[in-house]
């Protein structure tokens, strides 16, 4: 995963509130209030801030500051990332968590202007849908007013959790994705959550196609976790408090597990070590089966089932947290840093999405390839005539059968 802070001009701070985040490279440090506003000097200076690291900071604060970090300058770092994973056949995820008016929807969505997301590819299914009170409704479609959300999420044993009946639109160029997606905001309620998918066809010269997903997520304000939010509105509070509070314990089981297996791998590693030097040492059975992976309780809330491969599963996933600089945001500011902070520990398994028969082939072209390089690399050395005969011999044979392997898969396919 790959887990990014920015830092974006709020009302407050526009208003002449105080700023109390400051960003020093990868590292973001917010002023302790509840310690700077003491009138005593005892607290040690390194109490008065809270660093958070992360793999990029930005600081879109103040468009005349020299660290100021423009849409563009996000795209470049975030977005060619997004489109370059999905170009190699791998799922992505960018998914935008933090306090309402923070920066999420502009960060996700951009301008009219300028676009977050800029990309042409030759065939693509989109998708879109919101989240509200733990039903699903179809941003692409003319819902029924009486019942707009009557869709229902699935899990497919290979492809994972999907929404049965959600409208996908073929789509070939990026003016045809930016259509798509201001027909579903348009439609959408301005209501928490909102979720566009694109399934990608990859072409190559294989006798079969490659396949990737961008998922693009903007979640809720991070403040309606709060149980005392929406209490005029009891059903949507409870709702959201559920969708945001599962992504908080699902993410925190995960970053445990995540955790929990790289101190196993560490143990192996001492093991494996301990027994090269003949040196007594307790097995890794007995050390790591005293403990098993904590269960993901993904199908708790809609958000989190659909976010279940973006999370620990097969997917490249970009986590963006936004907050406000202003000082009455303290308390929601520390929050999302904390939320984000334990998110990095998650480990994502990413794979190539591709057909078994096709990876077999790039395989075997790869080997033919680094044959023939050993070929030629014997040939032009030609030391010893009579082994590099020999060798020579023996490697022409093996690029033989490779080739023969390949032709036979092709008549399979």
């Amino acid at each position: 995963c790959l887990f990014t802070f920015l830092c974006q001009r709020s009302r407050e701070s526009a208003e002449g509130g105080r700023v109390i985040v400051e960003v020093d490279d990868k590292v973001a440090k917010v002023r302790n209030i509840k310690v700077d506003s003491r009138l005593d000097g005892t607290w040690d200076s390194r109490d008065k801030t809270v660093a958070f690291s992360f793999d990029y900071c930005y600081w879109s604060v103040d468009p005349e500051d020299p660290k100021y970090a423009s849409q563009e300058m996000v795209f470049q770092d975030l977005g060619t990332s997004v489109l370059s994973g999905a170009f190699r056949g791998y799922n992505i995820c960018l998914f935008a968590y933090g306090q309402t008016g923070s920066g999420k929807t502009y960060t996700m969505m951009g301008t009219p202007v300028s676009h977050t997301i800029h990309f042409t590819l030759r065939a693509e299914g989109g998708t879109f849908l919101e989240i509200y009170n733990e039903r699903v409704r179809d941003l692409l479609k003319q819902s029924d007013r009486k019942k707009p959300y009557t869709l229902r999420v699935r899990e497919h044993p290979e492809t994972g959790p999907y929404v049965q009946g959600l409208t996908q639109r073929l789509v070939t160029d990026y003016r045809q994705v930016v259509e798509l997606l201001e027909e579903g905001i348009a439609k959408r309620n301005n209501l928490p959550y909102l979720y566009f998918s694109l399934q990608a066809i990859l072409e190559n010269n294989l006798p079969s196609e490659i396949a990737s997903k961008i998922n693009l997520v903007d979640l809720a304000g991070s403040e309606r976790a709060d149980p005392s939010y929406c209490r005029d509105r009891i059903t949507e509070g409870a709702n959201i408090n559920k969708s945001l509070v599962t992504l908080g314990i699902v993410i925190s089981t995960l970053a445990q597990n995540s955790q929990m297996f790289s101190s196993c791998q560490s143990i192996n590693t001492i093991t494996s070590e301990g027994e090269n030097s003949h040196v007594d040492s307790p097995s890794v059975g007995s050390i790591s089966g005293t403990r098993r992976p904590a269960y993901i309780p993904y199908r708790d809330s809609i958000l989190t089932w659909l976010l279940k491969d973006s999370l620990g599963g097969n997917s490249k996933t970009i986590m963006i947290a936004t907050i406000s600089p202003a000082s009455s945001s303290y308390n929601e500011t520390m929050s999302t840093l904390r939320y984000a902070s334990n998110a990095k520990n998650i480990i994502n398994k990413p794979r190539v999405n591709e057909d078994a028969n096709v990876k077999l082939i790039r395989e075997l072209r790869e080997e033919i390839d680094r044959l023939k390089t050993m070929l030629m690399s014997f040939e032009l050395r030609n030391s010893s005539p009579s082994w590099s005969d020999d060798r020579d011999g023996n490697l022409t044979e093996l690029v033989l059968q490779n080739e023969m392997k390949v032709c036979m898969i092709y008549l399979m396919l």
